[in-house]
């Protein structure tokens, strides 16, 4: 039986906040004489009933986030978590919104002191990070605007993509227009979150208006064949995030889940885990539940990090150093 831990996997689609580990959440808060208890169950885990309560647990626990230090203590513990996943290759999302309050000369430090968490990260266990700098869907055009200016203002090292996150329900795909011109304009490759709470039409204005050739989810175009087909030939890569989805009442369980579906059809997807403590997943989990419900084997599996490293946000050198790993 396949020990699907030290399978050597990429993953595409993984918040930064939203990774971070409950115990170091929870030694954060101690350091700073925080009270978090009421956002965790008793066996330590992050206690979440509804979408609602999800925020505000999230919320708290980024509340004790509060310099770059600790953005690269962050860094560096979502990297041990990775690690031992079998995650040889990583990309996180991060927002200057969160990290510096939008200001450039802040965002500055905190991107430093997390490239410093990655380079350790790296040092400790030969995983390759990059970043994806994301503007909030809710906050509005002109802050993601600005969002993309700070973005491009940094762009190069390990910052290699421009994304947007957040309310997909608020506002259209196409009011974010500018911003992703500005980031694409700056060398950064694009992706967007689309078509999760959103349906097939969502993932299709995106493509029309903001020029990604990523969609973070994408997973309800399936509602859509002509749109499927569109992304099978066009080669749209979909950061595709099974328990997440699963967890979020996307889906009501894994045997619904349309990743096997779109695969088939001949369009590019990749496996992540989105929030992975909040989730109650990692990546061996995914890779365990893909096995047990679609059959997937090592093979299938070596064939998706293929596909997610030739989407991956990385020079060429990279791509192939870490392609070898799947052979």
């Amino acid at each position: 039986m396949t020990d699907w831990a030290v399978v050597p996997k990429t993953e595409l689609h993984l918040h930064i906040e939203g990774a971070a580990p409950p115990d170091f959440i929870r030694m954060l808060a101690a350091e700073k004489n925080v009270d978090l208890s009421g956002i965790f169950k008793d066996d330590g885990s992050y206690v979440w009933k509804d979408f609602a309560e999800f925020l505000r647990t999230y919320e708290a626990a980024c509340s004790v986030l509060q310099t770059p230090d600790d953005f690269r203590r962050l860094t560096e513990a979502v990297l041990d978590v990775s690690a031992a996943h079998g995650v040889v290759y990583t990309e996180m999302f991060l927002s200057p919104d969160f990290c510096g309050g939008g200001d450039l000369e802040a965002w500055k430090d905190y991107l430093a002191a997390m490239t410093v968490g990655a380079k350790n990260g790296k040092a400790k266990h030969g995983i390759e990070t990059r970043f994806i700098s994301t503007c909030i869907r809710h906050f509005g055009p002109e802050k993601a605007e600005q969002t993309a200016k700070i973005t491009a203002a940094t762009a190069g090292g390990l910052l290699t993509g421009f994304g947007m996150g957040g309310e997909e329900r608020h506002l259209q795909a196409s009011d974010f227009g500018k911003a992703f011109a500005i980031a694409g304009d700056a060398g950064l490759a694009l992706t967007s979150h689309a078509g999760e709470i959103c349906g097939a039409d969502s993932v299709r204005e995106t493509l029309d208006s903001l020029k990604v050739t990523r969609i973070g989810h994408g997973v309800r175009a399936i509602e859509d064949a002509d749109l499927v087909a569109r992304l099978a030939e066009e080669q749209i890569v979909l950061e595709v995030c099974p328990g997440s989805n699963i967890s979020l009442d996307v889906f009501a369980k894994w045997s619904d889940h349309p990743i096997a579906k779109l695969r088939d059809a001949g369009v590019p997807v990749t496996v992540s885990t989105d929030d992975p403590p909040y989730f109650y997943t990692d990546m061996t989990r995914e890779y365990c539940k893909l096995h047990e419900t679609f059959g997937w084997d090592l093979a299938d599996f070596q064939a998706t990090n293929r596909t997610a490293m030739n989407g991956a946000f990385c020079d060429d050198t990279t791509r192939k150093r870490v392609m070898a790993k799947f052979e």
